[in-house]
């Protein structure tokens, strides 16, 4: 049977390390896919006129698009040239509840994502999404420093 490991991506350096992490547990485990994931935050809760939300609509497939075409495109380029087996897609909401919804879905054996960077009020107010992921998954979760 084949082990899945979700990856948060989101084109920064730390999600670099994340991938590199789940290409060493990947060659550990060796029947193995690596599924990235980029989540663009979103928030379906909005008043809008109905011409509002169709620019949304269209803003929200221009996002996919370039997120698609900038981080998750090459990264499984470049994971299918090594040799890895991988998968990518990538959603609009909450990210640790869509992390945790793709892990639940995929029958993931675990995520792996780096640790956030916010800091300060926000990080205060609203938690960081490594934290709301650490604390509500359904499988394990690493953090990668």
């Amino acid at each position: 049977m084949t082990t899945k490991l979700i990856v948060g991506l989101d084109g920064s350096e730390p999600g670099d390390r994340a991938l590199e992490h789940a290409k060493r547990l990947s060659k550990l485990i060796g029947d193995c896919t690596i599924e990235l994931v980029y989540i663009i935050e979103w928030s379906p809760y909005s008043f809008q006129t109905p011409e509002e939300n169709a620019m949304r609509h269209k803003r929200r497939e221009q996002e996919i698009k370039t997120a698609t075409e900038r981080v998750i495109a090459p990264a499984l380029g470049a994971l299918k040239k090594e040799g890895f087996t991988a998968k990518g897609r990538v959603l609009h909401g909450d990210a640790a509840e869509l992390l945790n919804s793709v892990a639940s879905k995929e029958k993931a054996e675990q995520i792996i994502v780096a640790r956030s960077k916010e800091s300060g009020f926000a990080a205060k107010l609203f938690g960081s999404v490594t934290a709301k992921l650490v604390m509500s998954a359904n499988v394990p979760v690493t953090v990668v420093n």
